[in-house]
C-alpha cells in the first residue's frame, strides 16, 4: 500500500513537472497546441 501511494505521489509530481515545463514552453514558442499534442504523446 505504501509504495502504490508512493508511485502515485511521483507521477503526480512528474505531471505537475511536466504541466510546468509544457506552460513555459508554450508561453515562450506561443505555440501551445502543437506542445500540448508532444504532452499526449508523452504519457503514452
Amino acid at each position: 500500500r505504501k509504495r502504490i501511494g508512493k508511485t502515485i505521489w511521483k507521477k503526480k509530481g512528474y505531471w505537475v513537472a511536466l504541466k510546468a515545463f509544457s506552460l513555459a514552453k508554450s508561453l515562450s514558442t506561443g505555440n501551445s497546441k502543437s506542445f500540448f499534442v508532444q504532452q499526449i504523446q508523452a504519457l503514452e
